[in-house]
C-alpha cells in the first residue's frame, strides 16, 4: 500500500509527486493521533483494545501459543457497563499501534486505578471468565507470543506502567492528567511536561577470539547463562558503559568492541537494551567474578556455545539431577548476539 501526496514546488502553479511508503504514512498518523485529542478520540471508535489487569494482558491460549484478543469500543463499553462501571474508565487506555490500515491499537488496563479515576479495580476472576481467558504475567507469557503480539504487549505494559507511576508532578505534587493517547502527562498548575522514557542498558558479549564469556545472576533459571548486561551511568557514553561494566562485573579490560542490534526490554521497568560484542586484551582473559553482581561467569567453546544454541528442552535436568547449560530463548537479544558470535566472531575496534 503507497499513497502519492501533491507537493506544491516553489512558485511554479504545478505540481509534484512523490511516493510515500506505507510505513511513512502509518507513522505520520501515529503522530497525528499523539498530537490531536480529538483526532485520537475518533480513531477509538473503530480501532481495537488490548486489556491488562495489573500489568498482565488478557491471553488465550491456542495450542503451543498465546494470542491476545482484540475488544472493539463497543464490546468494552458493554463489558465495563455489565460490571457497573463508568465508560469513562476508558481515558486511562493509551495507543500503541496502528494497522496499515490505519487501525488504531490501544490498551487499558482494568486492574490499576488513576489518580482522577472514580472506578475501584475490576475483579480479575470475574473478568476472566467474562472474557474467556486469562491475565497472564508477561515475563511467562512473553516467549510463548509470536514476534509481533510479543513486541505490542511490551510496549503497551511499559506504557500502562509508566502512566501508574507519574499520576503526580514531581515539582508541584498535584495530579498530572495524560492525553488521550497517552504520549505525554502534564502539570496543569505549572504546565511542566512529562514523556515515557525508556533506560538505557548495555549488554555484551564478551570474546577472547575463540571462546565467548557468559554469566549468570543468581535471579536466573537454574543453568541459564548470558552476555553482560548492566545500566548506563548518567554522563557515560556507550563505550563507556561497556568497558565499565565489563571492568566492574568480571575484571577484565575491553580492548574492541562492535555495536550490534537494539531491543525494548519491558522488565523490570521499560529498558532499551543495547547490544554489543566486544574482545579482551590478547593474555588478559583471567575472570574475577563480582558477587555482589553475579553468581558465576565462565568462557565457554564455540562448540558448547552452539550445542546450547540447539538445544530444545533447556529446562530438562539429566540423570543425575544437574541442568545443562543454556541460553536465553530466541526473542531475547541476548540469545541473538550469541548466535550473532557463533556464526561470525568479528569485532571492530573502538573509538578513540
Amino acid at each position: 500500500m503507497s499513497l502519492y501526496y501533491g507537493i506544491a514546488c516553489g512558485r511554479k502553479s504545478f505540481w509534484c509527486y512523490r511516493l510515500l511508503s506505507t510505513y511513512v504514512t502509518k507513522t505520520r498518523y501515529l503522530f497525528e493521533l499523539k498530537e490531536d485529542d480529538d483526532a485520537c478520540k475518533k480513531a477509538q471508535q473503530t480501532g481495537a483494545f488490548y486489556l491488562f489487569h495489573n500489568l498482565a494482558p488478557l491471553l488465550q491460549k491456542s495450542e503451543h501459543q498465546y494470542l491476545p484478543p482484540q475488544h472493539s469500543l463497543l464490546e468494552l463499553e458493554k463489558l465495563l457497563s455489565k460490571f457497573g462501571q463508568d465508560t469513562q474508565r476508558i481515558e486511562d487506555s493509551v495507543l500503541i499501534g496502528c494497522s496499515e490500515q490505519h487501525e488504531a491499537w490501544f490498551a487499558l488496563d482494568l486492574g490499576l486505578t488513576s489518580s482522577s479515576s472514580r472506578n475501584a479495580s475490576l475483579q480479575k476472576s470475574e473478568m476472566e471468565t467474562e472474557l474467556t481467558g486469562s491475565f497472564i504475567e508477561l515475563r511467562k507469557a512473553l516467549f510463548r507470543l509470536n514476534v509481533k503480539d510479543a513486541s505490542l504487549l511490551s510496549t503497551a505494559q511499559a506504557l500502562l506502567r509508566w502512566h501508574d507511576g507519574h499520576q503526580f508532578c514531581s515539582r508541584s505534587g498535584q495530579p498530572t492528567k495524560k492525553n488521550v493517547a497517552g504520549s505525554k502527562r502534564v502539570c496543569p498548575s505549572n504546565k511542566i511536561i512529562y514523556y515515557p522514557q525508556m533506560a538505557p542498558v548495555v549488554i555484551t558479549l564478551v570474546s577472547d577470539g575463540t571462546r565467548c564469556l557468559l554469566a549468570r545472576q543468581s535471579s536466573f533459571p537454574k543453568g541459564m547463562y548470558s552476555a553482560l548486561a548492566g545500566f548506563c551511568d548518567i554522563g557515560e557514553s556507550l563505550e563507556e558503559a561497556v568497558r565499565r561494566e565489563v571492568a566492574e562485573e568480571v575484571g577484565l579490560e575491553v580492548e574492541r568492541l562492535q555495536y550490534s542490534a537494539s531491543q525494548h526490554w519491558p522488565f523490570p521497568n521499560s529498558s532499551l537494551m543495547i547490544a554489543c560484542h566486544a574482545t579482551v586484551k590478547p593474555g588478559q582473559t583471567e575472570i574475577q567474578v563480582n558477587l555482589s553482581e553475579l553468581e558465576a561467569a565462565a568462557w565457554f567453546s564455540h562448540d558448547e556455545v552452539l550445542t546450547a544454541l540447539k538445544r530444545n528442552h533447556p529446562y530438562t535436568q539429566q540423570q543425575n539431577g544437574t541442568v545443562p547449560f543454556w541460553l536465553p530463548p530466541k526473542l531475547a537479544i541476548a540469545h541473538q548476539l550469541i548466535k550473532e558470535w557463533v556464526e561470525k566472531p568479528i569485532c571492530c575496534s573502538l573509538p578513540a
